[in-house]
């Protein structure tokens, strides 16, 4: 789930994104300032809890990182609307430094590798077709459920047969700044402690 606040932008919104969906097909229920937005099928893609600076200390504008304190007060307020929607959501870091264990080539595709990833708590396959991807190197891994600064939220897939589990970011992937005429992924130095959070903002 991914949280946003634009008070200047939007309004006094606190905007909750479960899952991305077509803008054009979606259903609206009205529990007190809460909006539940779903899909024709059911699906929750999210919520808007209007009045939210009622609710929530919030300051600034954008992405708000979702800590169990704010999980708990959403919760809240879901309860004091007479919403019982379930929120299940896995606050661990999306964006951790990996550590690539192994590298081989991909047996349909000649400019995709499959890569063996450490995140620490389990070693995930990535397929990645950077050039410049090998074995031995520390790098910034989108885990499954993460959201790139672009929006893509990042799912289990299958590329050219092979399943792929997460994601070997570039420094423009991540939206870091001054990486023009950079290509290929980041590549960490010795600094980084395999399985540690990687901020994006």
């Amino acid at each position: 789930m991914d949280v946003f606040y634009n008070g200047k932008g939007v309004g006094d919104v606190l905007m909750l994104q479960v899952e991305t969906g077509n803008r054009n097909e979606f259903l609206t229920e009205d529990y007190g300032t809460i909006t539940k937005i779903t899909n024709p099928q059911g699906d929750v893609l999210g919520y808007n809890i209007f009045q939210a600076s009622t609710h929530f200390e919030l300051s600034g504008s954008g992405k708000i990182n979702v800590d169990e304190q704010l999980l708990n007060k959403i919760k809240e307020v879901f309860v004091a609307e007479d919403l019982h929607d379930s929120l299940d959501v896995d606050l661990s870091p999306k964006f951790v430094v990996g550590y690539v264990t192994d590298k081989s080539a991909h047996e349909n595709a000649d400019k995709l590798a499959v890569c063996q990833v450490d995140v620490g708590s389990e070693t995930l396959q990535i397929v990645c077709g950077a050039a410049n991807v090998d074995k031995d190197q520390k790098v910034v891994v989108a885990k499954i459920g993460a959201t790139m600064p672009s929006g893509l939220k990042i799912k289990p897939t299958t590329l050219r047969g092979v399943p792929s589990n997460g994601m070997i970011c570039s420094k423009s992937e991540l939206g870091l700044p001054n990486v023009e005429g950079e290509e290929g992924i980041y590549i960490l130095d010795n600094s980084y402690a395999v399985a540690e959070p990687f901020m994006v903002d």
